[in-house]
């Protein structure tokens, strides 16, 4: 790499590994915790890219997108973030930051996408400022990689004609998503219209549809389950679009890919509906925003009025360990009833283990009648499907062998109420070797009550 990068984080651990990073790469580098003087820096002319953190304590780094626009016309920045949630990477978008990532950042990611910005040093079109109104009430929160690629890829086509098909289990978010790619677009004043079968029923319902979307958006939900004559009818009605069309979007639970097979999905609509497939990962493949999203809807119910309510560390547990077939929205719902039923501030892990007991038995839709192999192949599929047709970054292999080796050690240990002899004969590997992986993955091991 060659250039001058200007590092803007109030973290003094961010700022040295960058530039030690930026500058064995080639790079000279300007650090500084402050908001001011990065702002300076620009002014003056300095740097051939920023990379800033967000909250700083004299200023905002995407609030001040727009003036780094304003004196450097197409320096391109880039915007690194511990606010974990999909506002965060729209709001970058909109004010044409150069790219966004989460806390905590994958350096050589970081280094990759540096060194294409100095190649480049293109500045995305910037959009509209975007109504504010629902932004803070979107539950379309999270840390993970799933939820992080999601949250880029949603950024990325924003703004585009695209049609969008978002596929996921019941619960997962799918109209949220495509909510907030409407909410969030230049077509943001226009309507927003969800078509379900009944509005199918004959061309006549088909046609005012049509009307009344406009040029605003047009969702086609659980579009699998629609006759084979609604099918037809959705079919004519995409061909016959005019001038200043609405953008459309469908949603599903699976991946359509049986029903095409079966010839119960025309291949017509699916390529018609289908230019950009987002993949929401179920609740149960990012277990680790389970501890965010119990924290925004216990603060969602206090803002509401309800009890001002805190999770043990033994509920929390619990509700890792749970398996949520109905995904977020059953997350929810299951700490409502939690906030309102607790006698205590605290909710134990008696009362969060009693309240996961009546929830209705998983349905296995991740697994059943299928083997592992199919499985970890379809979480794959999702996970390349996530990046919009781009490659993931390099060093797949290595990544995705320890994201699995993670998630079987600790459910395994708690599935042997973490003995670690019956989990290292579970796995069948050496206790010795057991050890070394709990170390050197950092996973915690508590002694409770088995699930096997």
């Amino acid at each position: 790499m060659d250039g001058t990068v200007l590092v803007a984080d109030d973290d003094r651990t961010i700022r040295t590994v960058l530039t030690q990073a930026l500058t064995r790469a080639g790079c000279k580098v300007h650090a500084t915790s402050s908001m001011a003087t990065l702002l300076r820096w620009v002014e003056e002319g300095r740097g051939d890219l920023v990379i800033s953190d967000v909250v700083m304590p004299d200023g905002n780094g995407i609030e001040a997108l727009p003036r780094i626009a304003e004196m450097r016309p197409g320096l391109p920045v880039i915007v690194i973030s511990a606010q974990n949630n999909i506002m965060t990477a729209i709001q970058a978008a909109e004010a044409a930051a150069y790219d966004y990532l989460p806390k905590p950042f994958d350096l050589p990611d970081l280094m990759k996408r540096s060194a294409r910005a100095l190649e480049t040093r293109r500045r995305r079109p910037a959009a509209a400022p975007a109504d504010e109104a629902t932004g803070d009430d979107l539950p379309l929160v999270g840390r993970t990689a799933a939820m992080q690629d999601l949250y880029r890829l949603v950024a990325r086509v924003m703004n585009t004609d695209l049609s969008v098909l978002i596929i996921g289990e019941s619960g997962t978010g799918k109209s949220l998503i495509a909510r907030a790619i409407h909410d969030y677009s230049d077509r943001r004043a226009l309507p927003f219209v969800i078509a379900g079968a009944g509005d199918l029923e004959t061309a006549e319902g088909a046609a005012a549809l049509l009307a009344r979307a406009g040029g605003g958006t047009l969702l086609f939900d659980e579009i699998g389950d629609l006759s084979a004559e609604a099918q037809g009818r959705v079919v004519r009605l995409l061909d016959s679009l005019g001038d200043n069309p609405p953008r459309v979007m469908g949603t599903n639970q699976d991946d359509l890919s049986a029903r095409l097979q079966e010839g119960t999905f025309r291949k017509d609509l699916f390529y018609r509906l289908g230019a950009v497939h987002i993949t929401v990962p179920a609740l149960r493949e990012r277990v680790d925003d389970i501890g965010i999203l119990i924290e925004y809807f216990l603060a969602r119910a206090a803002r509401e009025g309800q009890p001002l309510r805190s999770f043990s560390k033994g509920a929390r547990a619990a509700f890792r360990a749970f398996s949520w077939p109905g995904n977020v929205r059953q997350l929810e719902n299951t700490i409502r009833r939690l906030v309102v039923t607790s006698p205590e501030a605290e909710i134990s892990a008696a009362e969060a283990e009693a309240a996961l007991a009546q929830q209705p038995a998983p349905d296995n839709r991740a697994g059943a009648g299928e083997g592992l192999s199919a499985c970890v192949e379809r979480t794959l599929r999702r996970y390349f499907d996530l990046h919009g047709g781009a490659l993931p970054p390099a060093g797949l292999y290595a990544r995705v062998l320890r994201g699995l080796e993670l998630p079987l050690i600790e459910i395994a240990l708690e599935a042997t109420g973490g003995n670690q002899a019956r989990c290292a004969e579970l796995l069948g590997i050496n206790r010795n070797t057991l050890r070394k992986k709990i170390t050197e993955l950092d996973i915690r091991v508590t002694r409770r009550r088995k699930l096997m």
